[in-house]
């Protein structure tokens, strides 16, 4: 894919990707921000511990780590829409078949068959989605001029932050009708309709076959194309150390709450009631963000994402612990509060991870540099929930929040470091 510098204002780049890029990807944030926090609780329905229910999140975080890299080799070969179209068919089918088998063992009793149901549903999920992840971003960084990256691709975050509004409301009116499987249900049919308009919508782009792939892997390593790869690599790791606890902090989120909530008496629907409300204070935010990152750096946003984010799990770990159980309400309010500082930091944030991995990827072959940056940053999503289970196997599920708050605190001190000595590619100003 070719960078794109069409003389078009900001406003006719927004609409042009909007069919192809932002209505899709709203409805499958939307279909997963319902399905996510519903499954540490149906893990524990399916007798699966608390330490194991957070383990199961560790399947989404290994494909993170261990995905982007295929994943590139598929859209490379095939094109992203046919990528994306195939993979979507794939998590249609595996929504409804985990609901429907899940379902069967909750009702008629649970068996070692349910179980497996489960993390086979996971890892077939975890699987596609990364193909999904990776070929929107690769084909949003060719598609926005450098002038208005940040804005682009934070109104992508924001697609995810409208999707953690209608996917947990949703998720709670289909768990009122009916049952906690039933998101397997809904997550499926919003990732049909996302994959319709993928279908319809997104420009074919270039496909590597077989020959071009070939000719790709013979292309000679130069000294100079070695010195740009390790430039490259050193700029991902610099980076990425600092964005990694926020990657962390965005992972563990729907792991620690339901189990805190859990673990207070708070059912799945108040759950999905705070995550939804919750996304309504980031969503304010994607807006001032993107345009704020244009004209000001990445570190006037990063850095106080990241702080914030830590306080917000600082203070998750420590409220619902001095409220105890006086009442419903204190409870609730207790989980609430700090979530919605979280969802401050979350929404400062809105596409700041996606935006710093075009800003270090060159331009020549993004999408493989893009798997690489997604694969970094991949290995902190992997080890965030082992975290969580190696602390809840030993310690309450609060000091898994206490950690990961100090986790963000000390990523944005070395974001305020490091981030205003980083160029964007593509040109535009320093970060």
């Amino acid at each position: 894919m070719s960078e794109v510098h069409a003389p078009r204002s900001t406003a006719q780049v927004m609409r042009s990707l909007v069919p192809s890029v932002y209505l899709p990807s709203l409805l499958a944030f939307s279909g997963d921000a319902a399905l996510l926090p519903v499954i540490p609780l149906l893990a524990l329905d399916l007798g699966f511990s608390v330490p194991a229910a957070a383990a199961l999140t560790t399947v989404f975080g290994a494909f993170s780590f261990l995905g982007p890299i295929p994943a590139s080799r598929v859209i490379d070969r095939f094109g992203a829409r046919r990528s994306l179209v195939l993979t979507g068919t794939v998590l249609v089918v595996a929504g409804v078949a985990a609901m429907l088998v899940i379902n069967d063992g909750l009702r008629d009793g649970v068996e070692h068959l349910h179980r497996l149901a489960l993390i086979g549903a996971l890892v077939v999920m975890g699987a596609n989605t990364q193909v999904w992840k990776l070929g929107r971003q690769a084909y949003l960084g060719s598609a926005l001029p450098p002038s208005m990256r940040a804005r682009g691709m934070t109104l992508f975050g924001g697609t995810v932050r409208i999707g953690q509004i209608i996917g947990p409301l949703l998720g709670a009116g289909v768990i009122g009708l009916g049952h906690d499987t039933w998101v397997f249900g809904l997550q499926a049919v919003m990732t049909a309709a996302a994959t319709a308009l993928v279908a319809v919508f997104l420009p074919a782009g270039e496909r590597r076959g077989p020959a071009a792939a070939g000719q790709r892997r013979r292309s000679p390593r130069t000294p100079a194309r070695r010195r740009l790869t390790r430039g490259v690599l050193a700029r991902m790791l610099s980076v990425g150390l600092g964005i990694a606890p926020v990657m962390a902090a965005r992972v563990n989120r729907p792991v620690i709450v339901p189990l805190m909530a859990g673990a207070m008496g708070v059912n799945a629907f108040w759950v999905s009631v705070i995550f939804g409300v919750s996304a309504v204070v980031e969503i304010a935010l994607v807006v001032p963000a993107g345009t704020l990152m244009d004209k000001r750096g990445r570190a006037a946003v990063a850095v106080p994402c990241s702080l914030v984010l830590g306080l917000g799990y600082v203070l998750l770990a420590v409220m619902p612990v001095l409220v105890g159980h006086e009442g419903r309400a204190a409870v609730i309010t207790a989980l609430l509060v700090p979530c919605l500082v979280i969802a401050l930091g979350n929404g400062l944030g809105s596409g700041i991870v996606m935006t710093l991995g075009i800003d270090v990827s060159p331009v020549h072959e993004r999408t493989r540099y893009l798997a690489w940056w997604n694969t970094l940053l991949g290995g902190g999503n992997f080890v965030a929930p082992l975290m969580v289970t190696a602390i809840t196997a030993v310690a309450p599920i609060a000091v898994a929040g206490a950690v990961t708050g100090a986790m963000c605190l000390g990523g944005g001190t070395w974001l305020a470091r490091v981030l205003p000595r980083v160029r964007p590619s593509g040109g535009g100003r320093r970060a």
